[in-house]
């Protein structure tokens, strides 16, 4: 059988991890690693400058980092319960890939906004969502260079100079006879990063009321995923002739610029509501008693009077 490849291509590595003694190192895991490192360091910065106490992001990922694995690994194995390794212990084998992104971070915002409206006020709240929204996608980013490591989550045979050459035992039925394929976790890697600085510049020129440049985050990581499904040859389940994440990026694509919407038009239920220039560090809070305390957007943040950390 001929084999189609490219003329130049990016190769890929000959292990997915290193041994150090008799333990073995998984780049998947260590990539993580970084990105959670990375995410804290970004958060802690934008926090610090926003006037907050920077440790609180310590608080907060201790509980979300965990809580978005688990979420990341119930995703994965209920969208696609036949990829789960053939083991006893194969639910567990996170080290193996199988991370839903969609599962990882509902789960971590849920338990890492928890753990914050124990600490802090509802215009805070919002605040912090958008310092920390950048944080995330460089830490989505970083991750997906296990990705590589790994050999996955790659697109359709190509033939470009920068196609990605994957090993026969890990291309999918039907395209052994290809040797080059789009390299989607690239893209998506280069459109994080590019998307994380123009979410900090707009957060900066106070010209969004929050949280609206984390509803951005939500619509322009969805939109993108959108054209990155068109790509994809892994396994996947499909609905209408689409790949079932296809529609799970549509949906919240729609959903973030809906709330985007929601949010600078100042509609209740859906974020604080802003005055004058609608900055995300103009938002008052919801207490008529707070308006002029939450107008100061130079003010130093204050954490919530009578609340223990330890509680």
């Amino acid at each position: 059988m001929e084999v189609v490849s490219a003329l130049a291509f990016i190769p890929s590595p000959s292990a997915n991890g290193f041994y150090v003694g008799p333990l073995f190192f998984h780049a998947y895991g260590i990539a993580y690693v970084f990105a959670v490192a990375a995410a804290i360091l970004i958060s802690r910065w934008g926090w610090r400058r926003e006037g907050g106490d920077p440790d609180l992001i310590y608080e907060v990922a201790m509980w979300a980092f965990p809580a978005g694995l688990v979420g990341g690994r119930i995703y994965f194995i209920t969208t696609t319960p036949s990829q789960v390794p053939d083991h006893w212990w194969g639910v567990f084998a996170i080290w193996e890939g199988g991370l839903g992104i969609w599962g990882g971070i509902a789960a971590g915002a849920a338990v890492g906004l928890w753990v914050a409206r124990r600490r802090l006020r509802r215009d805070q709240i919002a605040r912090f969502m958008d310092i920390v929204a950048p944080s995330l996608l460089v830490a989505q980013a970083i991750g997906r260079i296990g990705n590589y490591f790994n050999q996955e989550l790659f697109g359709k045979p190509t033939t470009l100079p920068w196609g990605l050459e994957i090993s026969p035992v890990h291309r999918p039925p039907g395209y052994l006879q290809y040797a080059t394929f789009q390299p989607t976790f690239l893209y998506e890697m280069i459109w994080n990063l590019a998307l994380a600085g123009f979410l900090i510049w707009l957060g900066q020129t106070r010209r969004v009321r929050a949280p609206g440049v984390f509803a951005l985050y939500v619509a322009g990581y969805s939109g993108f995923r959108i054209f990155e499904e068109t790509l994809r040859i892994d396994y996947s389940n499909y609905i209408l002739g689409l790949r079932l994440n296809f529609f799970v990026a549509l949906v919240l694509c729609l959903l973030g610029l809906a709330w985007f919407v929601a949010i600078q038009r100042g509609w209740r239920g859906f974020g604080g509501r802003g005055s004058g220039g609608g900055g995300s560090g103009d938002v008052p809070a919801a207490k008529p008693a707070r308006r002029q305390a939450s107008t100061r957007s130079s003010a130093p943040l204050q954490h919530r009077p009578g609340r223990s950390r330890s509680r």
